[in-house]
């Protein structure tokens, strides 16, 4: 069984939801980012780990990755050019969304308040959204999911941060957009893993 090292609120939600949607069992560990328990697990505190038998993973993103090649799900197959553009995906969704909502984070509540730029939030979010309107465009295109007619990783790290930027005040997303995060909220293995 897989120990999933985070909390419900954090990017530790998004390996919850992989394990859920892989049917895989584990058990969650909550640990706050730099408390010692998370600190046991990754030297710098940070969240989420996975335990997996004598190996410590770190790394939201690594971690999902590792389990979708492992149990063969959700993930086209390394070494193809359709994993190759789905990598491309998840990295541009890191670059595009993750990273603004990251950077937004720390200039609110996670760097001493001395370092703090307020202002930088304007600017994220504007950024944010023609980013979402960007993936609007992309999901058009794409069929029901982001990469095609099947659900991959991007999907479930698309939406774990669409849901972050909702409770970070970020501007509403095109309507597609909330649809799709919307009906992918939906699945059973979403619910499960927001049971935690």
């Amino acid at each position: 069984m897989y120990r999933v090292i985070g909390t419900v609120k954090s990017r530790a939600f998004r390996v919850l939801w992989m394990l859920e949607e892989l049917g895989q069992p584990y058990e969650l560990v909550e640990a706050f980012p730099r408390s010692d328990e998370a600190t046991k697990f990754n030297p710098l505190g940070k969240i989420p780990a996975l335990v997996d038998g004598d190996d410590v993973l770190t790394d939201s993103v690594a971690i999902m990755t590792y389990l979708a090649d492992k149990h063969g799900g959700l993930t086209a197959p390394a070494g193809t050019p359709e994993r190759a553009r789905q990598d491309a995906m998840t990295l541009w969704l890191i670059d595009e969304l993750d990273a603004l909502l990251w950077t937004n984070s720390k200039h609110a509540f996670v760097l001493p308040e001395n370092l703090r730029v307020p202002d930088i939030s304007s600017t994220l979010h504007k950024e944010f959204a023609r980013n979402a309107e960007t993936f609007a465009g992309m999901l058009d295109q794409s069929g029901a999911f982001i990469m095609g007619d099947q659900i991959t990783l991007p999907d479930l790290l698309a939406v774990h941060c669409f849901g972050w930027a909702f409770g970070a005040g970020f501007p509403a997303l095109p309507d597609g957009v909330k649809a799709y995060s919307k009906r992918l909220r939906a699945r059973p293995a979403f619910r499960a893993a927001a049971d935690h």
